[in-house]
C-alpha cells in the first residue's frame, strides 16, 4: 500500500477521520489532497451576500458590522444576534445561550463564518455557524496561515467547515508530498507545458495568487482529462479486437419489405445514421454505437431497421426499455408499422416476416413461457422487453444486436448481461433521447462511436412553450385550463403531468425499488428545491380528481402512472391512442416513446421539481401530428429564483442540444458525469466538460496513442494505478466487458 493509500486515522486521529469519511467520503490521504478548493477569497475581498441560496451550506468572508445581545422574555437565556455585512448585504448569525461570545465577535472584524442558510422573518441567516475570525490582532492560526496569499474555501459540512479542512490538507502536504507520483508521461508533459502533479497540488491548496492557481489547474485538468480518456481507450481497444458476427441486411429481404412499405420517406439523417450504422452490422467485430437525437427526430424507426437487417442476417435483436410502459408503447408502434410482417409463421403473416415478442415482469405465465420459448427456438427475431430480457431463463438461438434505450437509466452490468446472451459478442446500440453535447459525449460515452439525428421528420409540428407563475398570477392557471378545453373542443387531446403519484410513499425494499423503477414509478427529485419548508409535490391520482370535477369537469380524464397494473396501463393508453380518452394525467412514465400525434397541449404542474432536459423530453410528447403543440409549465416559484429560470430557459428555446448544455452548466457536473460514468468512482473536479473541449480533445488523442503502444500500461505505473483508482472496486470489469 502507498503512503497516499494510508488511511486518514494515522494522519489526524480517529476522531477527525470519521468525520472526514463520514461528511465527504474521504478516507485516504491521496482523497484529501484531491479534495480541492471549491474557490478562493483573498484578504479584504468580502462575499457576496446577496447571492447566497436557502438551504446552502456556505463559508462566507465578512465584516461584522453589529453585535446585539437579547434576553429571553418570561424565561432564562438569552439571543445573541450578529449582523456581518459585505458593505452592501447583510447576513444575520445567530446563537442561543452564547453571550460569552460578545467578547470575541467585535464590530468591525473579519472572519469566515459557515452554516446552513436559513431565513426566519423574511432575513436570511446562519443558526449557530461555525467561525474563525481572521483580523491579525486576535492572534488566530487562520489569520496567521492565510497572511499574503489566497485563502481557500473548501467544500465542506456542518461538522468539518473550511478552515479545519485546510488545517487537515496542510498537515497531508507538509507529510506526504514528496509521496505523490507522476501518472502524466514525460514527453506529453513537455509538449503541453504542465508542471508536475506534486508541484500542482502544492498551488492548489497554496497559492500565493492567481497565476499559481490557473498553473495548478491547467495541471489538474489534464489528470482527470487523460486516464478518463485512456480508460476509455483501453475498452474502445479491447472491444474492436472482439469477434463477432457480420449482420448485412439481404437484398430483397425483411428490411426491403419493410421500407417498401413507409408511407414517408427517411429523412437525411436518418439516412446517413443508418448507412453508419449497416456498415458497422458489417464488420467482423461489435458495433458500439450511440444514437442521439431531438425528441420525434425518428431514432426508434432507425434501430428497427437495424434489428431487421440483423434479422435478415439470420439472428436475433433485442430492444431494452426501461420501464413498462415504454417497452409495450415500442411493441405496440413496432407491431403496427411492421404489420404482417410482424407475424411470420402465423396465419396470416407474411412469408418474409418474423415475430415480435414483449417480455416484461409483470406478465401473465402462459404469454411469458411462449414469448420464453419463442425466444429460444428462434422464430422471434425481435424481441421488446424491460429488465425482464436479463434474467438468467431468457435464452437466444442467436443473438446479433442488443438496443438499449435511454442508457442513462441502466447499469453497465444490466447492458452487459444481455449482451452476454450471445455467443458471439453481439452489436450493440445505445439510444438516447436526451442530447448530450459533444465534448459530453466524448467523456461519458467515448468508447462509443456516436450518431446524431438533428432533422426533424415531415409534418411534425412546432412547439411553443410558456411559464404558468401560478401563485404571482392564479387568473393564468385558470386560463389554463380554458386552454384544455379549447384543444379537446377541436378534437385534440392533452396530457397533465405531475411529479409524484400519490397515495403512498416509494417502497425502500431494493427489490420493489427494482420493480418501480421498471413500472415507471418515479418520485421525481425535487430538481428546484429551494427550501425544506415547500408542500409536497403534488400527485397525478389527487390532481386529476380535482380536475375532473372542477376545471376540466365534463371531460373524459383518466390516469396513468408505474403502479398500475400491467394489463390497466395498457388499456388506458390503448385507448387514449384511440381518442377515447380527452386528458391523461401521467407521472414521468410517459416522458420518452409515447407518441399520440393528436395529443396537442400538456399541462406540467410543479414544473420547477423537473430537470431542464427532462421537461424538454416531455414536451415532446406533443405536436407529434399535424396540429401545433402547446406545453404550459405551472409554478409557484418566484419570478428572479433559480427555479424560475430553468422554466424560462426551457420556454425560450426548442433546442435540446442547447438545453443540455443549459442543465449542465445550472447543475453540478461532476455528479452528472460520476452517474453516467457507470462504473466510474470519482467526480470530475477541475475539469468542466463543456468549457474545456479543447483539452478532452487533444486528450482523447494522446490517449489513443498511448494505449495503441502500450496497450496494458507496462511502461507507465503510475499511470496505471491512478486509472486503478478511478475504477470502482466492485466494479474493475467494467473495462474488459465488451
Amino acid at each position: 500500500m502507498g503512503a497516499l493509500d494510508e488511511p486518514l486515522t494515522k494522519l489526524v486521529g480517529d476522531r477527525t477521520a470519521k468525520v472526514l469519511a463520514d461528511s465527504l467520503k474521504l478516507r485516504t490521504v491521496g482523497d484529501l489532497l484531491h479534495h480541492y478548493p471549491r474557490r478562493y477569497v483573498e484578504r479584504g475581498q468580502l462575499t457576496s451576500l446577496d447571492e447566497l441560496e436557502v438551504d446552502e451550506h456556505v463559508t462566507v468572508l465578512a465584516r461584522i458590522e453589529k453585535v446585539t445581545l437579547i434576553p429571553f422574555r418570561g424565561r432564562k437565556g438569552d439571543r445573541l444576534e450578529v449582523v456581518v455585512t459585505d458593505g452592501r448585504s447583510r447576513l444575520s448569525l445567530v446563537f442561543f445561550n452564547q453571550g460569552w461570545r460578545q467578547k470575541e465577535l467585535r464590530a468591525g472584524a473579519q472572519g469566515l463564518f459557515a452554516g446552513k442558510v436559513g431565513v426566519f422573518n423574511r432575513t436570511r441567516q446562519l443558526v449557530s455557524p461555525d467561525y474563525q475570525l481572521l483580523d491579525e490582532d486576535a492572534g488566530s492560526d487562520a489569520a496567521r496561515q492565510f497572511a499574503g496569499r489566497l485563502i481557500p474555501v473548501y467544500g465542506a459540512s456542518a461538522q468539518m467547515p473550511s478552515w479545519k479542512l485546510s488545517i487537515c490538507v496542510e498537515t497531508a502536504l507538509t507529510k506526504h508530498l514528496g509521496d505523490v507520483g507522476e501518472p502524466l508521461p514525460a514527453e506529453l508533459r513537455e509538449r503541453h507545458d504542465l508542471i508536475p502533479l506534486p508541484e500542482a497540488l502544492e498551488l492548489i491548496h497554496r497559492p500565493r495568487g492567481h497565476a499559481d492557481r490557473e498553473r495548478a489547474q491547467s495541471r489538474l485538468r489534464w489528470d482527470e482529462a487523460f486516464v478518463l480518456q485512456v480508460a476509455l481507450a483501453q475498452r474502445r481497444a479491447a472491444d474492436s479486437a472482439l469477434p463477432a458476427k457480420p449482420r448485412a441486411a439481404r437484398e430483397g429481404g425483411l428490411l426491403d419489405a419493410f421500407d417498401a412499405r413507409l408511407p414517408f420517406t427517411l429523412t437525411e439523417g436518418q439516412r446517413k445514421v443508418s448507412a453508419e450504422i449497416a456498415a458497422d452490422l458489417a464488420t467482423d467485430h461489435p458495433m458500439h454505437r450511440l444514437l442521439q437525437g431531438e425528441v420525434g427526430s425518428g431514432k426508434t424507426l432507425v434501430a428497427l431497421r437495424a434489428m431487421l437487417a440483423v434479422v435478415d442476417a439470420g439472428g436475433q435483436a433485442v430492444l431494452l426499455a426501461p420501464t413498462e410502459v415504454l417497452a409495450q408503447q415500442h411493441h405496440r408502434s413496432v407491431v403496427e408499422m411492421m404489420g404482417d410482417l410482424a407475424e411470420g409463421g402465423m396465419l396470416g403473416g407474411s412469408d418474409l416476416g418474423t415475430r415480435v415478442v414483449l417480455l416484461t415482469g409483470s406478465m401473465g405465465v402462459p404469454a411469458r413461457r411462449q414469448a420464453l420459448l419463442d425466444m429460444a427456438c428462434g422464430d422471434a427475431g425481435i424481441a421488446i422487453g424491460t429488465h425482464a430480457l436479463i434474467e438468467d431463463k431468457v435464452q437466444f438461438q442467436d443473438l446479433g444486436l442488443v438496443v438499449v434505450d435511454e442508457q442513462h437509466r441502466f447499469g453497465v452490468e444490466q447492458r452487459d448481461a444481455l449482451r452476454a446472451k450471445g455467443e458471439q459478442p453481439p452489436h450493440l446500440l445505445v439510444m438516447t433521447a436526451t442530447p448530450i453535447p459533444r465534448t459530453v459525449a466524448m467523456t461519458v460515452f467515448g468508447d462509443l462511436e456516436t450518431s446524431v439525428l438533428d432533422q426533424l421528420p415531415a409534418g411534425r409540428s412546432p412547439i411553443s412553450t410558456h411559464v404558468v407563475p401560478a401563485l404571482e398570477k392564479p387568473n393564468f392557471l385558470t386560463r389554463a385550463w380554458e386552454r384544455v378545453r379549447e384543444e379537446v373542443a377541436k378534437g385534440h387531446q392533452a396530457y397533465v403531468v405531475c411529479p409524484r403519484i400519490g397515495d403512498e410513499e416509494p417502497a425502500a425494499d431494493p427489490k420493489k425499488k427494482r420493480k418501480a423503477a421498471e413500472d415507471g414509478f418515479e418520485e421525481v427529485a425535487d430538481a428546484g428545491a429551494e427550501s425544506d419548508e415547500r408542500r409536497p409535490p403534488l400527485s397525478v391520482v389527487e390532481t386529476a380528481e380535482k380536475l375532473a370535477k372542477g376545471p376540466l369537469s365534463g371531460l373524459r380524464v383518466e390516469i396513468l402512472h408505474g403502479r398500475l397494473a400491467p394489463e390497466a396501463k395498457d388499456e388506458v393508453m390503448r385507448r387514449f391512442t384511440a381518442g377515447e380518452v380527452d386528458v391523461l394525467g401521467a407521472t414521468t412514465v410517459i416522458e420518452v416513446g409515447v407518441n399520440v400525434p393528436n395529443s396537442t397541449a400538456m399541462v406540467i404542474m410543479d414544473a420547477d421539481r423537473f430537470g431542464v432536459s427532462q421537461l424538454h423530453q416531455l414536451r415532446g410528447r406533443v405536436g407529434r401530428g399535424s396540429a401545433p403543440g402547446l406545453c404550459l409549465l405551472v409554478s409557484e416559484m418566484p419570478a428572479g429564483s433559480a427555479a424560475r429560470a430553468r422554466l424560462d430557459a426551457v420556454a425560450g428555446t426548442l433546442d435540446g442540444f442547447e438545453l443540455s448544455r443549459i442543465d449542465l452548466e445550472q447543475r453540478r457536473e461532476g455528479d452528472v458525469l460520476g452517474q453516467a460514468q457507470s462504473g466510474v468512482k470519482s467526480s470530475l473536479k477541475v475539469l468542466s466538460v463543456l468549457e474545456d473541449e479543447e483539452v478532452i480533445l487533444t486528450a482523447r488523442t494522446e490517449a489513443t496513442r498511448l494505449v495503441a503502444e502500450d496497450p496494458d500500461l507496462a511502461a507507465h505505473p503510475e499511470l496505471r494505478t491512478a486509472l486503478e483508482s478511478l475504477l470502482d472496486e466492485d466494479r474493475a470489469a467494467y473495462m474488459e466487458k465488451g
